[in-house]
């Protein structure tokens, strides 16, 4: 699959901004166009293959409810703000239109062959009118026991004005006609989402059914004197972005009133089943939208990211095979204690090859060890079943010293962060919320210990959150430390959320906002000079997304300086690379594969072909975006410790820039190609799989043997 995400209007007049940078929301929408290829990769099995439609359908809502409705914000106030590649909203907005209905045209054509391929694997998704009796007599026991309570017929007419419809909310309408009598009545019915999208039927193949199938099957029963007329389906998305004043007063009861005022946001597109009379189709436009929602006719099914229920099926044969994440070796060969263990070395831990259980166990020991006496942490997503919690709370009911900082701005986590900070509160944790304008993103703990020489800081760094489900997906990086230095610099940085006590003096970390983009010009500019110099040059990073302009441009004059750059970005990209006179020497890579890239790794040559142990590496919580730099608390942090320093180069910068089954490549016309493998395969979250880390082995590396030694032959 190819996409274009340059100059969406080609009989405009050319723009220089466009020739510099691609748009950041076609940016976004080739991505996910890139995630649902994987629905077509012949590799994956089946319900995997599911699994990457069901998510490139979730991916597009909440694009929809954010990025979309944002645009939409600014077109409905009048502003003319361009985007970095010189688009109004309104241009964007047109451009987006089309690619979203491609991606949604392509997402109805997958879903149907994998339809096909899933019932040749006795897997079927049927349509209830087509069952045999034995199926339906089933079918109507369980609508009479499970489904029709549940549901509630809501008439339409002007005693009956049309109901508040949610977020997401999926529904049927009815024409209907009274038996003898020919009155025609109109009728809404919603489909709770408390109510299974599939409905399993019994047997010994799996064979499910859409709920609105079932529901259209017994429409006869929930209306028995009425002749169908018409019928259609529909579903909404709705603006669910919040922003904050920062003239807010008290921020949690600003949040709580802004979470009840985004269920009610207003529609943003509004999706219709292709084929519905055009008088309800009427209905459905003058009662959900205010003449400025996006349309979508949809042939097929509605919704494709409830899907992902038909993925949870128990046919392990149509899915990976289970992978067990390593418990570090390191911490292991000292009983299990992560002190002793982080002490001795400095750990980098591997997620999701390495298990997020270790940092649960440096939390749990923290807060069970008599010898320690505060705990500081930083919560942007804790999941809803969190251990990390838990530990925290078991630590100041202790009578430890805990504060949590929680960042209640984590988009869509905004409600779970309350409860977790109403529980922390209760339990004596002092709960900081941060800065009004700022979301604090850092991923950081920091436990201070009483030991015999005096107290000592053991601190974890992560590039991803604090999630124990993300944290089986995401690949990311844990990175424990005693370092005194760095604990000094961490507790700078909690002084500086907690109490906005600006940080002097720093010895490692460099934060955002107050330094991060400059750090990361400054490293640029010392590639630049050694280019000058005719010594090797030359940048190796890994992040999510690359927006900002001022990053771009200087990379940009590395590149013409003589810097050789490779790029792994998995999301965004609004560089555009391998144009003569301007990226010549950038390339660009996308990932996307059975785990989704997350971390965040910055590797500057510094006078030497890279990879090389005098490198100057970096791990961090920011991707280069605006916001990362300008509104996020961020930290970057370089990695010193030579075993350390060699994995995350050495084992993790190398697989990404050698896999070529898993990668794409950004053309200069914004182009994503698949890398066409013509020589030895190598899937870089097979290798992880398969082979284990350096820094949390320990012993184990004499005993097993060294880790395969990966080799790069590009300088």
């Amino acid at each position: 699959m190819e996409l274009v995400v340059d100059n969406p209007y080609p009989n405009s007049s050319p723009s220089p901004l466009r020739d510099r940078y691609f748009n950041r929301e076609l940016s976004w929408l080739a991505f996910n166009f890139r995630v649902l290829e994987e629905a077509c990769n012949p590799r994956h099995p089946l319900l995997e293959r599911l699994r990457f439609l069901s998510i490139s359908g979730s991916n597009l809502d909440e694009f929809f409810m954010v990025r979309v409705a944002g645009l939409k914000g600014q077109q409905l106030q009048g502003v003319e703000e361009r985007s970095a590649d010189g688009l109004t909203p309104v241009q964007q907005l047109a451009a987006i239109g089309v690619k979203a209905d491609e991606l949604m045209a392509r997402q109805q054509g997958i879903w149907a062959q994998l339809k096909q391929e899933l019932a040749e694997a006795e897997f079927h998704v049927l349509d209830a009118s087509d069952l045999g009796n034995e199926d339906t007599a089933w079918l109507q026991d369980h609508f009479n026991e499970q489904i029709f309570p549940v549901l509630t017929p809501q008439a339409i007419d002007p005693a009956h004005p049309f109901p508040f419809v949610p977020n997401k909310g999926f529904g049927l309408v009815f024409d209907l006609k009274a038996k003898g009598r020919g009155e025609l009545i109109r009728e809404l019915l919603m489909l709770p989402a408390s109510l299974p999208r599939f409905v399993q039927l019994p047997g010994d193949e799996v064979r499910f059914v859409s709920l609105e199938s079932v529901v259209r099957c017994f429409t006869k029963q929930i209306f028995p004197d009425y002749q169908l007329v018409g019928d259609g389906a529909f579903r909404i998305i709705r603006d669910s972005d919040i922003e904050v004043e920062e003239e807010a007063e008290d921020l949690v009861r600003y949040f709580r009133n802004a979470l009840q005022r985004r269920r009610r946001g207003r529609v943003i597109r509004l999706k219709l089943e292709r084929g519905m009379p055009s008088d309800l189709t009427a209905l459905l436009l003058d009662s959900l939208t205010e003449g400025d929602a996006i349309i979508t006719e949809v042939d097929g099914i509605i919704g494709i990211g409830d899907v992902s229920q038909l993925v949870d099926c128990d046919r392990p044969d149509l899915k990976f095979l289970p992978y067990t994440p390593r418990f570090p070796e390191r911490i292991r060969e000292h009983d299990g204690d992560c002190f002793a263990a982080i002490k001795a070395k400095d750990i980098i831990v591997h997620h999701p090859y390495e298990s997020f259980d270790v940092v649960l166990a440096f939390l749990r020991q923290a807060a069970a060890d008599p010898d320690v006496v505060a705990i500081k942490q930083t919560l942007y997503r804790a999941g809803k079943q969190s251990a990390v919690i838990r530990a925290l709370i078991d630590a100041a009911e202790a009578g430890k010293s805990v504060t949590a900082v929680v960042e209640i701005k984590a988009r869509f986590d905004e409600e779970q962060n309350l409860v977790w900070a109403a529980a922390l509160e209760r339990a004596g944790v002092q709960v900081v919320y941060g800065f009004i304008e700022w979301k604090t993103h850092a991923k950081v703990s920091m436990v201070v210990r009483r030991e015999a020489d005096g107290f000592r800081t053991y601190c974890h760094f992560g590039t991803g959150n604090y999630h124990p489900i993300t944290a089986r997906i995401y690949t990311d990086l844990s990175f424990f430390t005693a370092n005194p230095k760095i604990g000094r610099d961490a507790a700078q940085l909690f002084n500086y959320i907690t109490g906005y006590v600006t940080p002097v003096e720093l010895n490692s970390l460099v934060i955002s906002p107050l330094s991060l983009r400059e750090k990361i010009c400054e490293e640029i500019d010392r590639e630049i000079a050694f280019a000058a110099e005719g010594r090797p040059a030359s940048i190796w990073a890994k992040m999510n997304s690359l927006v900002d302009p001022a990053i771009i441009e200087k990379l940009y004059e590395a590149s013409e300086a003589g810097v050789e750059i490779d790029l792994v970005v998995r999301g965004i990209c609004c560089l555009r690379p391998g144009v003569e006179g301007m990226s010549s020497r950038i390339r660009i890579r996308s990932i996307v594969g059975r785990f989704l890239e997350h971390s965040r790794i910055m590797v500057f040559g510094n006078g030497e072909p890279l990879p090389s142990p005098l490198a100057k590496v970096y791990i961090s919580s920011a991707d280069w975006m605006n916001r990362n730099f300008d509104r996020r608390v961020e930290y970057l942090l370089p990695i010193e410790n030579p075993t350390v320093h060699a994995q995350v180069l050495d084992q993790v910068m190398v697989a990404n820039l050698l896999d070529n089954e898993q990668s794409w490549t950004l053309q200069p016309d914004g182009v994503y190609e698949r890398i066409k493998t013509t020589g030895k395969r190598f899937n870089l979250h097979d290798y992880f799989m398969t082979n284990p880390s350096l820094s949390g082995r320990g012993a184990a590396l004499r005993s097993h043997g060294p880790v395969p030694q990966l080799t790069i032959g590009r300088q």
